[in-house]
């Protein structure tokens, strides 16, 4: 029998059983891998974890730094696979063509690469940071910033539109474009620029400009995973850092606190809304951009993902005149989005909608919004309180995240009010006991829950360059799919073209399990049920997780095996 991993650590006297158990309990409280928490903790070295991985699996172990790769090897595998797997291909025999992988028990990567290369794959083991240091040795990934700038003579114009008055800022043409600026010649405004028309562009959520010691780097958040895109001189990270600081309206003399601040622009006939938020790092002020595109934005629930059980559930749960609704799921999971939705399929004349947000995302017509301002005393509670003297009929608060806001929205859900919010769980059942955590009574809890949804989101296979895909059915296991079932399924798989950016997908679409609090779901809440009871209960009342409705997805040809794993597995 295979030996787990902290097993063999501890055999060779790698660690000790004190910093096995730490990393242990780490684990369990944080999920990841338990390597990581080791090495998270430094009580090992990369190389040596690789090693011992190897052994584990049987697998050789390779130190790429030792060795110099053929350019007619590496091409055997496109720059966009080796950055996506994050694979180095080494050496080639025949048929049989050697590369070094992090983990080389990923069985449905393996079969990826034998399908993209046509070779037989032999998977050996690296460690992670010799494999990305590798990957940008050999395939140069990065963009460099003077093939950024050769073509920003090109690139469109950004127009700044004042965000006070949406509607009439969008009627005023050519007023206050970056181009009139009298930096608009600068090449920091038009990096810039060219950064932010091309995250639009790629369909980007984020911009990220993080400095470090010896480099600064620009990664783009792509369909929800990050991707390294330039490497500009680190002699520009201050003047990049103020430049958008201008823009977005911020103190440019203040490096020492965290800032955050919008701007609207038009940039590529597209009206965007950028977030900015900065904060002092050891090496610079590390930038973050959040790129809200309207157009990119469904509030039809009917197009979000949700599977017919809980789409039906959740249309019935949101005509309710009263109670609480959550939705919960980790940041980025789409949980505003769903909330937007539910309230545009409310949002009627005759009805008094408001919602407390921290930001607000986008502005929507007919719905009074708040922004949360916490430095003024302006906090989710203290806007609650308010809501309460304005005769609303639905509220949402953007989050519920102390005993005061859980408190107040639960008196405003049994006075007769609709109230949605979101909170940070994992899954639909455990924010039940999460809220009793908070303090909240149960008694409580059971006469205003109505409705928990939980939610993830999965990368969509690119439908341009969508390919079947074999699947060993020792993957299925691993991914807790039972093999019988998929036989009659084709599973798919992007090989990467121009549309999807080669990364094989293109698009997002969500998961959801919707757990609707009955009459014996409200008992069990009372009686201090446990999250495994509770879960119990929701799907004998027909609730489907939020794993198997990711296998939904996948026999549907919507995602990936290795999405499914990503987002719904603790590995």
């Amino acid at each position: 029998m295979k030996k787990l991993i902290g097993e063999l650590l501890l055999s060779k006297n790698l660690i000790t059983e004190k910093q096995l158990q730490e990393a242990l309990t780490r684990q369990t409280s944080s999920g990841g891998k338990l390597g990581y928490h080791l090495l998270e903790m430094g009580v090992i070295t990369p190389e040596k974890l690789a090693q011992v991985l190897g052994e584990q699996h049987n697998t050789e172990y390779v130190d790429l730094t030792k060795i110099n790769i053929a350019p007619e090897i590496l091409k055997l595998v496109p720059a966009e696979i080796a950055q996506r797997f994050q694979v180095v291909p080494y050496e080639r025999r025949g048929r049989m063509l050697k590369v070094a992988m992090v983990n080389p028990h990923q069985l449905d990567q393996v079969n990826d690469l034998s399908f993209i290369t046509g070779f037989d794959i032999i998977p050996v083991v690296a460690p992670e940071n010799s494999i990305a240091k590798a990957i940008l040795k050999y395939y140069k990934v990065n963009v460099s910033l003077a093939e950024v700038m050769k073509d920003i003579e090109s690139e469109e114009e950004i127009e700044f539109l004042e965000s006070e008055e949406e509607d009439q800022s969008e009627m005023e043409e050519d007023e206050g474009a970056l181009g009139d600026d009298a930096l608009a010649d600068a090449p920091v405004v038009k990096l810039v620029n060219t950064m932010i028309s091309e995250a639009v562009m790629k369909r980007a959520s984020d911009i990220h400009v993080e400095p470090y010691e010896k480099f600064l780097r620009v990664r783009y958040r792509i369909d929800g995973v990050l991707y390294e895109m330039m490497k500009p001189p680190l002699k520009l990270k201050n003047a990049i850092v103020s430049r958008v600081k201008i823009m977005a309206k911020l103190d440019i003399a203040v490096k020492h606190l965290p800032q955050d601040g919008r701007v609207k622009i038009k940039v590529q006939n597209k009206t965007i809304d950028l977030r900015v938020a900065t904060i002092p790092t050891m090496f610079g002020e590390k930038l973050e951009i959040r790129i809200l595109d309207r157009s990119q934005v469904s509030l039809d629930m009917t197009t979000l993902g949700f599977n017919d059980h809980a789409l039906d559930t959740f249309k019935r749960v949101i005509t309710l005149p009263y109670g609480i609704i959550l939705v919960t799921g980790p940041t980025g999971c789409g949980k505003t989005t769903t909330l937007y939705s539910a309230i545009t399929e409310l949002n009627k004349v005759s009805e008094n909608i408001m919602t407390a947000e921290d930001p607000v995302e986008f502005n929507l017509r007919g719905i009074n919004q708040v922004q949360v301002n916490e430095n003024v005393g302006l906090t989710f509670a203290s806007a609650l309180r308010a809501f309460l003297r304005q005769d609303p009929d639905i509220i949402m608060v953007g989050e519920v995240r102390d005993l005061e806001t859980a408190a107040i929205a639960i008196r405003a859900a049994l006075t007769g009010h609709l109230v949605f919010s979101t909170s940070h769980t994992n899954d639909a059942p455990s924010t039940v006991n999460r809220l009793v955590d908070l303090g909240v009574e149960p008694f409580l809890l059971a006469s205003s829950l109505k409705m928990v949804v939980s939610q993830r989101l999965l990368r969509k296979v690119c439908t341009k360059c969508a390919a079947p895909v074999k699947i060993h059915a020792e993957s299925y296991k691993e991914a807790g799919i039972n093999p019988d079932e998929m036989e009659n399924v084709t599973p798919l798989q992007g090989t990467g073209c121009d549309y999807c950016n080669h990364t094989g997908y293109r698009g997002r679409v969500g998961i959801f399990e919707a757990m609707s609090i009955g009459d014996v779901m409200s008992e069990m809440i009372l009686a201090g049920a446990t999250t495994f009871e509770l879960e119990k209960q929701a799907k004998k009342d027909g609730m489907i997780n939020l794993h198997d409705d990711a296998v939904l997805k996948f026999k549907a040809g919507q995602t990936t095996l290795e999405e499914v794993m990503r987002e719904t597995m603790s590995v």
